[in-house]
């Protein structure tokens, strides 16, 4: 199953807060525990190893380690996007359906998103551009959650995640409550905890200079024969 998370604020103990955090989502990954902390950046990943069992230990990173990823997920398609990155000029180190992600991105950047065929949720750290992005699966079958308050951005696979940090606010938000007592379920991409949302499927984020974008890559068309 696998689970990522990450910090990005001024806290001075962020490996404690990553482990913390990645503690709370062991039971999506068993197999490795995975830490990246690099300036206000701190990234964790839970490993459920199924892909290139003695390599694919995450965060994985490109030729020249600029560009890292934590990943959750499954590409179906990664041995053709492989091969036709490898004609690029690419060089690999592991055999995971993950490494195709980040010289994809070197490739194509965002547009990487749209080749690839699979369930997931990914976040990739241009180290140089100090850039993150993540982004959903089409149909939304991972999860992917994020929180932004007060200078804090945190992103996870579960809300879980969150109540490791101390500045995560608990509030209740009464718009979605209402909601899901008159339906049964919550479409929207707010959650029940204020400043929590969920990224839609088929959208991607970027998080720069302390400002969050976030954009749609896929939208599914329906033409009339």
């Amino acid at each position: 199953m696998c689970g990522i998370n990450g910090i990005i604020s001024k806290d001075k103990n962020k490996d404690k807060l990553i482990k913390s955090m990645n503690e709370k989502i062991l039971h999506r990954g068993p197999d490795a525990e995975g830490i990246f902390v690099e300036g206000d950046v701190a990234l964790g990943q839970r490993r459920l190893s199924i892909i290139d069992l003695a390599g694919g230990n995450q965060p994985i990173y490109n030729e020249d380690n600029t560009i890292a990823i934590t990943f959750n997920g499954e590409i179906y398609n990664y041995q053709g996007l492989r091969d036709e990155l490898i004609k690029c000029g690419h060089k690999f180190r592991t055999n995971t359906d993950t490494e195709v992600i980040v010289h994809g991105y070197e490739e194509w950047d965002t547009e990487v998103f749209n080749k690839l065929r699979g369930m997931y949720g990914i976040i990739i750290y241009d180290i140089n551009k100090k850039k993150i992005i993540g982004a959903r699966d089409i149909f939304g079958i991972k999860p992917f959650y994020y929180y932004k308050n007060d200078g804090l951005f945190m992103f996870a696979s579960e809300i879980k995640s969150f109540l490791s940090h101390p500045d995560f606010k608990k509030e209740l938000n009464d718009k979605v409550l209402s909601l899901y007592l008159s339906y049964g379920t919550n479409h929207m991409e707010e959650t029940f905890f204020k400043y929590t949302y969920k990224l839609r499927p088929g959208h991607y984020f970027v998080y720069e200079n302390d400002k969050l974008e976030v954009k749609e890559y896929f939208k599914l068309k329906y033409e009339k024969e």
